[in-house]
């Protein structure tokens, strides 16, 4: 079933987001070896690392009009955060081959009139001449500018029809321990989980992505589904989804479960409110201009309200406290 993607709509916006990981010495050191890191375990910049959803069809050009530059392939697919993989930056890539995504599928429940375990084709194929190009900026624990291949999350929540109850979408990622690394260890409360308000996941700026650089997405980056939420930091962009589920109240969230002083549900990218240890007001982009131990000494820049898409999601959260509600 081949998908085609087509150049949609352009999304006009600014930079990103926090600090975070580069304190931390286990970190510092991974980043030192961006590239490095790629050849060793033989990632080509066109790598699918055993990505199961189908091929995707031939892009012309990426939709989007930032003029920002585009991360380069290695340095967004081999230092990420997915601690299934495990918790060092370069795991993710190195482990990549334990996430076995064929045959896949994603269980719906909860408030809708389409419950059911879907396939990865039944997923995808209502959404073959739907799927658009987007080079959004992302926020792991640093900046990114990727191209990601999807299409809006709305478009598939609506085909499950939630009813007036469903007030929040939660999403759980795979759980297995045999396989995945990372959740042998208490890290983080498995399976990870993650959650948005409706109108949050209705928006067309939060993305169902299955691509990234004109390919599958790498098992490493959250293949074979992942969520795209660019106005927030990384960790609500939950990889490898196998349920979505449609709830009354809010859900429970992995970073607040387990830290619920520095990480809330709502997780926007906001530079007035400092996570306890850190400040959130500057940021480093990774753009393949500055590389190795120099990354992480290179010239920061400010971090804007809602990652720069406030023209496009401010609305969502007129009259709430954003420091009370972080």
């Amino acid at each position: 079933m081949p998908i085609t993607f087509k150049a949609g709509n352009k999304i006009n916006s600014s930079e990103i987001t926090p600090e975070e990981v580069f304190n931390r010495r286990r970190e510092f050191l991974s980043a030192a070896g961006f590239t490095m890191g790629a050849a060793a375990i033989g990632i080509s910049p066109w790598s699918d690392v055993g990505a199961a959803v189908p091929e995707l069809g031939a892009i012309s050009q990426w939709s989007g009009s930032t003029t920002e530059k585009q991360t380069p392939w290695t340095q967004a697919t081999t230092y990420n955060n997915f601690y299934e993989l495990g918790t060092d930056k370069g795991d993710p890539a190195r482990n990549a081959d334990r996430l076995v995504t064929d045959p896949w599928s994603v269980e719906i429940e909860g408030e809708c009139g389409k419950p059911g375990t879907y396939t990865l084709e039944d997923i995808l194929k209502p959404h073959a001449n739907e799927e658009r190009i987007y080079r959004l900026r992302c926020v792991e624990a640093w900046s990114m500018v990727i191209p990601w291949a999807g299409f809006p999350l709305g478009d598939l929540l609506k085909r499950f029809e939630p009813n007036s109850k469903a007030k929040y979408v939660q999403f759980q990622t795979i759980i297995d321990k045999e396989r995945l690394p990372g959740q042998r260890y208490p890290v983080l409360q498995w399976p990870y989980v993650e959650g948005l308000r409706i109108d949050e996941a209705m928006h067309p700026l939060t993305l169902m992505a299955v691509g990234m650089y004109g390919k599958n997405l790498p098992n490493q980056s959250g293949a074979p589904l992942r969520l795209v939420v660019p106005w927030k930091y990384g960790f609500k962009s939950i990889k490898s989804i196998v349920r979505i589920s449609f709830v009354e109240k809010q859900p429970d969230t992995s970073w607040n479960l387990s830290a619920p002083r520095e990480y809330g549900f709502y997780s926007n990218v906001n530079p007035d409110v400092s996570h306890p240890r850190w400040s959130q007001a500057k940021e480093r982009r990774l753009d393949g201009d500055t590389k190795g131990l120099a990354a992480l000494f290179s010239k920061k820049r400010d971090t804007e309200m809602f990652n720069g898409y406030a023209e496009e999601v401010a609305g969502l959260y007129t009259g709430m406290d954003l420091k009370t509600n972080f």
